[in-house]
């Protein structure tokens, strides 16, 4: 169950999917059966419906995780479990693929990833070399959503490059007619030296006010290049949230059906 490195490396672009077991709020998270499938593998079959990849690898230190994903067939790097954040593992696999050049942190507890968006990601990198970093956002569909400390939020320059992130409701709605909440969706396309030195910075003071690691990017002069979506994906953390996937998968399956 080892990656396949000789392989991988002739590919300019690879999708990293971070999975480890040990969530407080819902431990065994990533296979937490809903619809009939790991979480998972929803994410995993999702990412493969993207373009632009041409390496799709689940990484993580658990044996769990990785004979379940190794088999439904899925590419699979077995990481230290000493990592901090699903960053510093997608960046060692990155670190042994010399070759890559673009690397994409796919979050795998967003059973509804977009492939177009993981596709606008690649895109975004390959056409403006300027670009180290790239994330996306989307708004609220529900403005007072952004009050939750879970949610997190970004805000942007006249370039659509975020100025901040936050866990607290930005910006201060002093005019609520001019407000725009955006909320931050956890997937990064990275240009494969700016994610290796990203990795080699201590966690700043932002970073750790906010527990936002994407703000060490921003305290270090990273300019971080955000894609506005009109919607988003709903991430699962919480035993509920997986409840709340499972109906809705339900009834988009139920329409199907009747149509």
């Amino acid at each position: 169950m080892r990656l396949n490195l000789s392989f991988v490396s002739m590919h300019k672009t690879v999708g990293i999917i971070p999975a480890r077991w040990g969530s407080t709020r819902f431990p065994g998270k990533p296979l937490h059966v809903v619809a009939g499938k790991p979480l998972l593998r929803h994410v995993w079959e999702r990412c493969w419906h993207a373009k632009k990849l041409d390496a799709l690898i689940v990484a993580t230190d658990d044996l769990r995780i990785a004979e379940a994903a190794f088999d439904w067939g899925a590419e699979v790097a077995l990481t230290s479990p000493k990592h901090r954040s699903g960053t510093d593992r997608v960046a060692e696999v990155a670190r042994h693929a010399k070759d890559f050049k673009f690397v994409i942190n796919i979050q795998g507890d967003e059973p509804l990833v977009d492939p177009r968006l993981i596709d606008k990601l690649v895109e975004k990198l390959q056409s403006d070399r300027k670009i180290e970093i790239v994330t996306a956002a989307h708004p609220f569909s529900n403005p007072t959503e952004a009050e939750s400390p879970h949610q997190n939020k970004v805000v942007l320059d006249q370039h659509n490059c975020a100025l901040y992130f936050s866990r607290s409701v930005i910006p201060y709605p002093a005019n609520r007619s001019r407000v725009r909440y955006l909320r931050h969706q956890g997937i990064y396309g990275f240009r494969r030296d700016a994610l290796l030195q990203f990795v080699k910075w201590k966690p700043s003071p932002l970073e750790q006010a906010e527990s936002l690691e994407q703000l060490r990017a921003l305290e270090n002069g990273v300019k971080v290049h955000v894609l506005v979506t009109r919607h988003g994906s709903p991430g699962v953390d919480t035993p509920d949230d997986a409840k709340a996937l499972e109906q809705k998968l339900a009834r988009a399956q139920q329409r199907a059906l009747s149509r």
